[in-house]
């Protein structure tokens, strides 16, 4: 499938003309739609700044070329406006969706997340989605008329289906939730503003989970051949990337070993979203839906890898599991980094008279379970370097996690 070539608009794609609001209603923009002032808010959000120093797999002075979230984001939003585009979405919608799935990431990527989710232990855990919906929804404070960003409901939807849909449609939580049930976070503001927790998302939405999933693989690839945890050669032995390197090989036999290997990662996202299109095409034509709501009542998702290559990327994630994310190295500087986090949390909450003002006298008076709350908020601001320096201030032996 060409995925360069615009599609005409789908009847099943989100339309910002018809879109279901903002909890606080606004003026309409007169030189841009709800969906692009969505993605241009979150650009111009402190938060997506922050994650340009916020880790991916490695902490941000390990190298100026391995993946932040931020290049990560950017990279996903890139895929996401590449499959909309191919299938008739709203690319506008896609993109806003790209843009805010990882706000809620705290410092050290997922070791800080597992850190900041102990310490929460007895008042909820922390859940990045939930702490991003919390981030657009209230602790961004930027606007005269209200806390947050007040992005329309088909960004906030996104949001907090990323994953997927959260409940049964009697409310109780399904999958990672489960156990556990919707974040409190995600619970409060769905009882404002119905998010419809228990249906898919848009189309738009679940091409940025994809393309989530397909930025993941690929620059966890070259990343970790950057950083020598594996080569080229060792990759190779899975089916789709040894196809791949072998027409390499063929094409171009005397390639030094970083223009082979960039090809073989520039290949291997070509292929994803070929792939990608092609397939969610045929499950539109199957579903044949007349609009948003037909999408969001699927029984399941529309946007989706064919069989064989859901099974490479199935594969990919298993090799780069135990050689990547669980490599020696990288463990060794996560489990500082998840020190890091535990022990400023238990400082700010000991002394919340070191919080800044706007923080601390926000506490005051308030009870366990929110102060708790209030002190992981504020940590999952961080950055990686903001919070090496604030542990250095107030803790002891800070780690220089190399």
């Amino acid at each position: 499938m060409a995925i360069s070539t615009q599609t005409a608009r789908a009847p099943y794609a989100a339309d910002p003309a018809r879109t279901r609001g903002r909890l606080y209603p606004e003026p309409p923009s007169a030189s841009r739609n709800d969906f692009r002032r969505d993605c241009d808010r979150i650009i111009h959000s402190a938060a997506f700044r922050r994650l340009g120093y916020k880790t991916q797999v490695f902490v941000y002075h390990e190298g100026d070329h391995y993946r932040t979230r931020l290049t990560h984001t950017l990279e996903v939003v890139q895929i996401a406006r590449s499959l909309a585009r191919a299938l008739g979405l709203d690319e506008d919608l896609a993109e806003a969706a790209a843009l805010a799935h990882d706000l809620g990431h705290p410092p050290f990527g997922h070791a800080g997340e597992r850190a900041l989710d102990r310490c929460l232990e007895d008042c909820g855990g922390f859940d990045h989605n939930a702490q991003a919906l919390r981030i657009v929804s209230a602790l961004e404070r930027r606007y005269a008329q209200f806390d947050g960003l007040n992005l329309t409901w088909e960004t906030l939807e996104g949001l907090v289906k990323h994953n997927g849909p959260l409940t049964d449609r009697q409310g109780r939580g399904i999958g990672r939730y489960a156990q556990t049930g919707v974040p409190a976070a995600i619970a409060a503001y769905s009882a404002l503003q119905d998010l419809e927790l228990w249906s898919l998302a848009s189309a738009e939405a679940q091409a940025a989970a994809l393309a989530d999933d397909i930025a993941y693989d690929a620059h966890d690839i070259d990343d970790g051949l950057r950083a020598d945890l594996f080569s080229l050669d060792n990759i190779a032995a899975l089916p789709l990337i040894g196809d791949i390197v072998r027409e390499i090989d063929a094409d171009a036999p005397r390639l030094d070993a970083a223009r082979r290997a960039h090809e073989c990662v520039r290949r291997l996202i070509t292929r994803m979203i070929e792939d990608a299109g092609a397939e969610s095409a045929r499950r539109l034509a199957a579903l044949k839906p007349r609009s948003a709501a037909d999408i969001r009542e699927a029984s399941s998702s529309v946007i989706g890898f064919s069989p064989a290559m859901q099974a490479a990327d199935t594969a990919i994630k298993g090799f780069l599991y135990p050689r990547m994310y669980r490599h020696a190295r990288v463990q060794r500087v996560m489990e500082d980094a998840k020190r890091v986090v535990r022990e400023l949390f238990a400082h700010f909450l000991a002394a919340p008279a070191d919080l800044p003002s706007e923080w601390g006298e926000g506490l005051a008076g308030a009870d366990a379970a929110s102060r708790a709350r209030g002190v992981a908020d504020y940590i999952a601001g961080m950055t990686d370097r903001y919070a090496l320096i604030e542990h250095a201030k107030y803790c002891k032996d800070t780690p220089e996690l190399r």
